[in-house]
């Protein structure tokens, strides 16, 4: 049974409709949907049909080798579908090389122990017409956790338009930008230090603002925890945040965003 989202669902209902198969044969496929279980790893092949966003794959913690035989089990499942694995290092992405066809990779920088750390996709999916993110950074040292939202909306069809260093030290820089930011379905704030632009953002915009806090600043920052209170203590209403260096979280919020407004429409 291939990984069970919306569309192969339909496609197994319309072929047990059409009689080409058994009531059994669909319970039978309906029940393997649900799981790939590899032993160190139960991959949930559901997930896309109950929240509309496949399960994605997490490098840190992973032996090379249990990354490899997850991406090549995926693959194996549904050949077409997107598979995102996420925050991989150098020596995780070789050994998904030798099982799987060459992904796209997107370079994120230094990670906070010291190692450069990629995301790779596989079939990204085509664009969608008529959604976009703006995604702000207050800071070029913020561009780490911005460039792991962008690649998470492109690997899952939405533009995205990154303003970097936008921080209140030069507020103007936002400013001359704001036009740019308030044409955007969704707007994603990434800083550090204070976090002192989600607010302004918030303030300036009608759109759903996601903040995201980074670890990036001096010692009173404390790793992220100031930028994160201040976010979460905002006099902006409305502002939704995310946990520390969390980019994939702010790029899957902001796509549930936008394909809930659509459905809505629909």
């Amino acid at each position: 049974m291939s990984t069970l989202d919306r569309s192969s669902l339909e496609i197994l209902i319309k072929r047990f409709e059409s009689g080409d198969i058994s009531q059994k044969e669909l319970i039978k496929r309906l029940e393997s949907g649900f799981l790939l279980d590899l032993g160190y790893a139960r991959l949930d092949t559901h997930r896309s049909l109950r929240q509309g966003f496949p399960e994605v794959i997490y490098g840190p913690g992973k032996t090379p080798e249990q990354v490899a035989r997850i991406i090549e089990a995926l693959l194996a499942q549904e050949k077409s579908s997107t598979l995102f694995l996420s925050r991989a290092t150098t020596v995780q992405l070789d050994a998904v090389r030798q099982v799987a066809p060459e992904p796209e990779a997107f370079y994120h920088g230094v990670s906070l122990a010291d190692s450069g750390y990629f995301s790779a996709v596989w079939n990204p999916a085509p664009q969608r017409e008529g959604a976009s993110v703006c995604v702000i950074t207050g800071g070029t040292a913020d561009l780490t956790v911005a460039t792991e939202v962008t690649a998470v909306l492109y690997a899952f069809g939405v533009k995205s338009d990154l303003i970097p260093d936008c921080g209140v030290a030069g507020i103007h820089r936002l400013l001359e930008q704001i036009e740019r930011v308030r044409s955007a379905d969704v707007v994603v704030v990434v800083a550090g230090m204070e976090g002192a632009i989600a607010s302004v953002v918030g303030g300036l915009v009608g759109s759903p603002v996601i903040c995201v806090p980074t670890s990036t600043g001096y010692g009173a920052s404390l790793a992220g925890v100031t930028a994160l209170l201040s976010m979460l203590s905002s006099c902006t209403p409305g502002l939704s945040v995310v946990g520390i260096d969390n980019g994939f979280g702010a790029a899957v919020s902001a796509i549930r965003i936008l394909d809930y407004g659509s459905s809505r429409l629909d």
